[in-house]
């Protein structure tokens, strides 16, 4: 159904062109002058609107994925202004299209300039022409097959200069009001889909990073290739998953063309008024953008200062002690054993995860300075180690310990979300027929080395919860922040420029 949308875009939008046209035509006429001028301008106008509509695919083509929906969300916002303000303009002119333009006719022509009439009909094309390439391209992207949305936009076209032929021609006659006003309504809808499709491709390139969660599941009602999916994706703009963001945007936009369409006309307020209205939502939206950008301040992520450390054995916890953050270092505090001090720097706050390794030395008081080789095959798995012989290293052997834990922090946001301990233990054996010392690694208790330990599934759990809220409202905080204020900026720009139209139609 992206077809439908195409055609109705084209067909106005060519209409609009082609009316403009035979309506400088016909008054060229009735003066006795020539039509290759304008002509030449109209050809021109065709030309460099192609242009455009070609240059920018080529260049969204040639473009990296998150640029590509970059300029797709641009696009998109464009056409959305674009046929917002032609809806709002042709309701307001249609009716008196051809009086204005044969008025300003009459002053180009009164100007005495052979070219002004052919730049007129050149700038009203050249107009109509931008706006369809950049209003097709949006709708393009978002469509489901280029092909069927090409071959609406021809279609629309060529009905277009027909029924403009027709009305130059005096075969057709055309209520431009009602015309204008029903096609308005429709694409409408198509813009409010547009503003979707663009909300979703600023989400894709990572401008647009709140308001992501689903709100409803209508792939049941919309399944993918059907008919009912292309008349309400394709024509609506409402896809199978929409998310928040995406739904407020379409139902504001809808909302405010249907209050704009259906208020009544005694009601609407004078040009003082509007104009008041404009300065107010001017002055209103900078001082919006002034207080996001100034007074909201940044979330802090903080966790618990003492963090719990569990031993795991058997798919069991059991809690051996804590290990504490200071202002210089960490206190690891373990049952059985004094507290122990780890020289510790904190790293800046950064999203990205970070691991830090520490290697703490133990001291053992009670090693034995011999073992036995029964007590050597228990500390190494219960079997002989590599390079023993029982019949020619019998035993006992000396003994050196080497004990060690290597401790790894897992950092994000300049906090510990995670902590592990693991043990690597040492023993060299030498003596009872050893030609060279044997270095192995053994298994001692935890209580022996001082580790291993972690943290424990509780304390995972809430640090997770807590990080994911954080940067929830980071995401926020950056939008807040950095991006509404650049788009109360541009509504204030509008609304001055809006305000000063209102002025000048005020004070003509």
């Amino acid at each position: 159904m992206t077809v439908l949308a195409t055609l109705v875009i084209a067909l106005r939008e060519g209409l609009e062109a082609v009316l403009i046209v035979s309506i400088i035509a016909t008054f060229l006429r009735k003066n006795h002058q020539p039509l290759a001028p304008m002509w030449w301008g109209v050809t021109g106008a065709v030309l460099l609107s192609l242009l455009v509509g070609v240059g920018l695919s080529l260049t969204e083509q040639a473009l990296p994925q998150a640029e590509q929906e970059a300029m797709e969300a641009i696009i998109g916002t464009i056409a959305v202004i674009f046929v917002s303000s032609m809806i709002i303009w042709m309701q307001q002119h249609a009716p008196q299209l051809r009086h204005q333009l044969e008025n300003e006719a009459s002053m180009a022509l009164g100007r005495s300039s052979r070219w002004a009439l052919p730049t007129m009909a050149f700038l009203a094309v050249l107009k109509e022409g931008f706006e369809t390439s950049v209003f097709m391209l949006a709708t393009f992207s978002a469509a489901q097959s280029t092909i069927w949305a090409a071959a609406g936009a021809v279609v629309g076209l060529l009905l277009a200069l027909i029924i403009g032929w027709g009305i130059y021609r005096g075969g057709i006659r055309l209520n431009l009001g009602r015309f204008f006003k029903i096609t308005g309504i429709f694409l409408i809808f198509v813009a409010a889909g547009l503003v979707v499709s663009a909300l979703r491709s600023a989400h894709e390139a990572g401008w647009l990073l709140i308001g992501q969660r689903k709100v409803l599941d209508l792939y049941w009602l919309l399944p993918a290739g059907s008919i009912r999916a292309a008349l309400v994706t394709g024509v609506l703009g409402i896809p199978a998953d929409p998310r928040s963001a995406e739904v407020i945007g379409w139902v504001s936009y809808l909302s405010l063309f249907v209050l704009l369409f259906a208020w009544p006309e005694r009601y609407k307020p004078s040009l003082r008024v509007t104009r008041r209205l404009y300065q107010g939502l001017s002055f209103a939206t900078l001082a919006g953008a002034v207080f996001c950008a100034k007074v909201v301040s940044p979330p802090s992520f903080d966790l618990s200062q003492s963090i719990p450390l569990v031993n795991r054995q058997d798919s069991v916890e059991h809690a051996v002690g804590t290990l504490e953050r200071k202002a210089d270092g960490l206190e690891l505090t373990l049952a059985g054993q004094s507290a122990r001090f780890i020289p510790f720097t904190a790293t800046q706050a950064t999203a990205t995860v970070e691991e830090r390794h520490i290697t703490l030395k133990s001291e053992w008081l009670d090693a034995p300075s011999q073992v036995t080789l029964d007590q050597v095959i228990a500390l190494y798995h219960h079997r002989v180690p590599p390079g023993l012989h029982p019949q020619q290293h019998p035993g006992p052997y000396q003994s050196q310990w080497q004990l060690s834990c290597q401790v790894t922090l897992t950092l994000q946001q300049g906090q510990i979300i995670a902590a592990e301990a693991t043990a690597n233990s040492l023993l060299t054996l030498s003596g009872s027929g050893l030609q060279t010392p044997r270095l192995i690694s053994v298994t001692l208790s935890p209580s022996t080395v001082g580790c291993p330990w972690q943290t424990g599934s509780a304390w995972q759990q809430q640090s997770t919860q807590a990080l994911a809220s954080y940067q929830e409202t980071e995401t926020l905080y950056d939008f807040l922040q950095q991006k509404l204020p650049i788009v109360l900026v541009v509504i204030s720009l509008g609304a001055v420029v809006l305000s000063t139209g209102s002025k000048k139609k005020f004070n003509p």
